[in-house]
């Protein structure tokens, strides 16, 4: 808030990328949203990332269009206007014979590693940027790592959709993949680990194989950054040792399957999930869409729905569902139907803040200072 004559205000900034384009909203109560859009029309935005270290905010968004194909666009004014490297932001060494296909993350690194940003794609790679999200170089541990080859996709694409340095740890990063599982790097992506012990995948001969497992979504614990939860296809789990072992927390859950997975940005065993029913329905558990939310780290669920619209047989996708951090926590998603739900009370009530959009594909808010 403005204090001592400045005359900056805390605005909360809400961007929904869809199948046919890009979306962004400001609001001052994280309920009524004024809405510019859509930018990028026609275009899929898989991607999102808000970046506003530095005392400044910058929007990444990844861009996928059927003519000219992928790339990662920026804007430092709110969607005024939209910059990208002449050449692609992402581009594959010729001596990988790939091209990008899709970008699936953007995630900006803590503010003690400012200008880093991460990038999860399609083909299966993670990228780091080091200006801001303007260029990205290819992690060449993962790309060579032995495992590649056997990695599957999942019904969306081959993603890796999912990147999370430690907070505490710069040499420890975790990523997830469809299909692949979870690895985990602890030199800076020199290497990757497979880490899934515990995770099962009872699509596959071997219920519980070292990797590839169909992990939709992880997200990590704000106090103990070893402490990760992750949604499965089939099963909600956590781990306490920064990946080694999981352990299921579905109990009390109405469905195991589930797209979403999002942590607390400051407490700590706090996480929310959408459940899906599956996998002959993929719909949420009788048409009856609603947020679960864990306050003891997945002992127990509570069934958050007031103001969602019933019934709703919609998909909510994993990047469609996001927090901010504000005080009390925002929570957001949006459905396949084209709706976009907001709660400025961590998930006790929602508000309809759009409706009628393309396909939602990713979902993404945070507190800024205009």
């Amino acid at each position: 808030m403005a204090t001592n004559g400045d005359t900056s205000k805390t605005t909360y900034l809400l961007a929904v990328g869809t199948k046919k384009g890009l979306w962004l909203g400001t609001s001052t109560d994280r309920s009524n949203y004024s809405f510019t859009g859509p930018h990028f029309l026609m275009n899929e935005i898989p991607s999102i990332g808000i970046d506003t270290r530095n005392g400044a905010t910058r929007i990444l968004v990844g861009v996928r269009s059927e003519h000219w194909g992928p790339t990662v666009a920026h804007s430092d004014d709110l969607g005024a206007t939209w910059s990208e490297p002449e050449n692609g932001a992402i581009t594959f060494p010729a001596d990988t014979e790939a091209a990008l296909e899709r970008v699936w993350q953007l995630q900006p690194d803590t503010a003690e590693r400012p200008g880093v940003v991460w990038a999860g794609c399609e083909p299966i790679s993670v990228w780091k940027s080091t200006d801001g999200g303007e260029h990205f170089e290819l992690n060449r541990g993962l790309w060579d790592h032995p495992h590649r080859t056997e990695w599957g996709a999942g019904f969306g694409g081959a993603a890796a959709h999912t990147v999370l340095p430690s907070p505490s740890d710069p040499n420890t990063i975790h990523i997830a993949m469809s299909t692949g599982g979870v690895y985990r790097s602890t030199d800076g992506g020199e290497s990757w680990e497979p880490r899934n012990r515990g995770i099962g995948a009872d699509f596959m001969p071997d219920e519980t194989p070292e990797f590839g497992q169909c992990v939709h979504k992880v997200a990590r614990d704000a106090v103990k950054p070893e402490v990760l939860y992750a949604q499965n296809h089939g099963g909600v789990y956590r781990t306490d040792d920064n990946g080694d072992t999981w352990t299921s927390i579905a109990e009390g859950l109405p469905a195991d399957f589930g797209f979403t997975m999002m942590a607390h940005p400051r407490r700590s065993g706090t996480a929310w999930v959408v459940p899906i029913t599956a996998d002959s329905e993929r719909i949420p558990p009788g048409g009856q869409l609603a947020v679960h939310r864990t306050d003891d780290g997945g002992a127990s669920w509570t069934r958050l729905a007031e103001g969602v619209v019933e019934p709703d047989y919609n998909v909510v996708l994993r990047d469609a569902a996001s927090v901010d951090t504000a005080e009390p926590v925002g929570v957001y998603f949006g459905t396949r139907g084209g709706t976009v739900y907001a709660s400025a009370d961590e998930g006790n009530t929602f508000t309809p803040v759009l409706k009628q959009l393309p396909d939602v594909l990713c979902v993404r808010a945070a507190a800024v200072e205009l």
